[in-house]
Order: C-alpha cells, then sequence, then structure tokens
C-alpha cells in the first residue's frame, strides 16, 4: 500500500528531479500562490493608510481650491478664523445625507441609482444628468450659517466648466466664485479662470425683491447689482456661466438647501 503520509509525500517530491516537468509546474504555482496571498495581505492592511492618504490628500487640494475664491480668506479671517465644515448633502431633500459621508460619497456616486436624469426643459447648465449627493462647505456665525461655498458644474463652449460658488448666509449674496475646471477657447472664454474677472462676482445679488433669479454675466460691462462683465467675443461663455449659476441655485440644484439655510432648519 502506497504511503500516503504528507512528510513523506513532501520528501519523495523534493527528491525528484528538478527538470521533472510537474514538479516545475507545482512550484510555479505554489510560488504564485505566496505572492498572491502577500499582495492581498498588504492590501487589506495597507486600505486603511491609503485611506486616510488620499483622504488627506483629498481635503488640502479642496482646500487650495476654497482658498481660491477671490475674498474667502478675509470672510473666514471676519469669523474667528472658523473652519469651514464639510457636509454631504441631499440635493432633492436640502438636508445633510443620512447615509452618505464625504469619505463614502465616491462610491455612492459610482452607483447611476445615485443620479436624476433632467428633463430637456429643466438642464439650463447642460449637464444630462445630476447627482443625488453633493459635498459643500459651510462656514458658521454662531447658530447661523455666514458662508456657504457650494461645488457647480455645467457646460461651457468647448466642454465641461467646474466652479465653486460661495454664497453669503443670506442665500442671495454671492460671495464670490472660482473656477476650477475649464477647457474654453484661450485668450476669450479661457478668461473665466482669471481672478480678476472672478473677483467681479463678489457682493452680485443672486435674486431680487420677488424672489426671481436674476443674476447674469452681462453682454458687456455690468450695468445692474446682479450682473458680472461679459467676457469681449466669449457670448457663448458668458452664457454658459449665467446658466450655469442659474441651475444650481435653483429648484433642481441647491435650492432647497438655500430654502433650509434661509428658514434657519441648517
Amino acid at each position: 500500500m502506497a504511503d500516503l503520509n504528507p512528510l513523506s509525500l513532501w520528501r519523495r517530491f523534493i527528491a525528484t528531479p528538478n527538470d521533472n516537468r510537474a514538479k516545475t509546474l507545482f512550484v510555479a504555482f505554489l510560488v504564485s500562490l505566496i505572492c498572491a496571498l502577500l499582495v492581498t495581505g498588504a492590501t487589506v492592511m495597507l486600505r486603511p493608510i491609503q485611506a486616510q492618504n488620499r483622504a488627506a490628500e483629498q481635503q488640502a487640494r479642496l482646500e487650495a481650491l476654497i482658498s481660491a475664491v477671490p475674498g474667502i480668506s478675509d470672510l473666514i479671517a471676519e469669523s474667528g478664523g472658523d473652519a469651514l465644515s464639510t457636509v454631504v448633502i441631499d440635493l432633492d431633500a436640502g438636508t445633510a445625507a443620512a447615509a452618505v459621508t464625504p469619505e463614502t460619497l465616491e462610491a455612492a456616486l459610482s452607483d447611476q441609482a445615485n443620479w436624476t436624469t433632467l428633463a430637456a426643459a429643466d438642464d439650463t447648465a447642460g449637464i444630462g444628468n445630476r447627482p443625488n449627493y453633493a459635498q459643500i462647505y459651510l462656514l458658521r456665525s454662531g447658530d447661523a450659517v455666514s458662508l456657504a461655498i457650494l461645488p457647480v458644474v455645467g457646460s461651457g463652449y468647448g466642454g465641461r466648466i467646474q466652479a465653486l460658488l460661495a454664497l453669503r448666509g443670506d442665500m442671495q449674496t454671492l460671495a464670490g466664485i472660482a473656477v476650477t475646471e475649464q477647457s474654453e477657447t484661450p485668450g476669450l472664454g479661457a478668461r473665466i479662470e482669471e481672478p480678476q474677472w472672478q473677483q467681479g462676482f463678489a457682493g452680485k445679488r443672486l435674486v431680487d425683491d420677488t424672489g426671481a433669479t436674476r443674476f447674469a454675466v452681462a453682454r458687456g460691462p455690468a450695468r445692474t447689482e446682479y450682473e458680472v462683465d461679459g467676457i469681449t467675443g466669449a457670448t457663448r461663455t458668458s452664457n454658459a456661466m449665467t446658466q450655469m449659476v442659474r441651475f444650481w441655485v435653483g429648484p433642481k440644484g441647491y435650492g432647497p438647501l438655500i430654502a433650509a439655510i434661509r428658514r434657519g432648519e441648517f
């Protein structure tokens, strides 16, 4: 009867000539298995560290973007230097998301179920669909929100435009804007990324006394408290900026959140 003792079998295997095909294949398989186990173990062990590093990198990038909004540093200093808090918003409800955090937002938005397809009549920003959740930044003065920084996106002449829109605590006055991504025509529409042009947003009103949205990038110099100077030769980019801002402060964007903040519910 054959000896099936594992130790004996191993000794017989070791004694097999090294040029034996079965031995070569088995050793290759064994080495591959050990390497796979080591890589898997390292991945599991390093995952928390990698997550922390990604979070720190994202936070640093966001702080750099926020600081790029003209005048924001002064507004934060006026508040006593309090830090901006980060909140994930349920856009439809206008409240803090119950089950999505800044750490889980990316995973949540990888699920198409967490996006809303916009009807053509509602899609003034030209984005096609809108996430159901968004990460925003708030500065408080006592119990009241004194500044809200809202990520916005729209479709420009050359492609996607992304920006951070800052609103004063009354939710009717712009504190500033920082364009963070654009592919508009150099020397024309691309001027939306110039700090000097962005400074024109500070202090502009979004709505009139009836609540109607009046903000616009003008065709030429601004003539009202609702207008920002237009960019010569970049009419389509100027219109895109107007429509992007109007969409995101409207009912399909941050409208429910803005209303909740104005009511003192946030």
